[in-house]
């Protein structure tokens, strides 16, 4: 008689490997996760069909004395809607119109630029240069 058991193998599955990715990849995630920024305001960019920029029909300029140019013509804001409708009229396409503005100009002056684009129908694009920026 045999007293002592049969000594049995067990089949196991050496989990060295997979514990080791699994820390790389927890590590990773938990990296990522830090650099996400929750408070980011996601807005939907404009796609174009090419790298052309889109057509400029007429540039509205803002100095810091809150002067108005229609191109290279000194207007009034009160002005503003007769003249650019002129210029718009031309247009097949939606227009777009440029607003360049001096940075020490009031941001509210450039609003109601806006409002009077949008009023006539075209698109409001602010020129911005991002060359001097700290």
């Amino acid at each position: 008689m045999n007293i002592r058991s049969k000594l049995r193998h067990h089949a196991e599955v050496h989990t060295g490997a997979l514990n080791d990715i699994l820390f790389i990849l927890l590590l990773f995630f938990l990296i990522v996760s830090t650099l996400a920024n929750p408070n980011v305001i996601k807005v939907s960019n404009p796609k174009a069909k090419s790298d052309a920029k889109s057509k400029q029909t007429v540039v509205v300029t803002v100095d810091k004395d809150q002067n108005l140019y229609l191109g290279q013509k000194k207007i009034g804001i009160d002005q503003l809607e007769n003249e650019l409708k002129t210029f718009l009229a031309k247009e097949t396409d939606k227009p777009s119109v440029v607003i360049n503005g001096d940075s020490t100009a009031h941001l509210g002056t450039a609003i109601k630029v806006m409002q009077v684009i949008k009023k006539l129908g075209a698109t409001p694009v602010m020129a911005v240069d991002n060359n001097g920026a700290n």
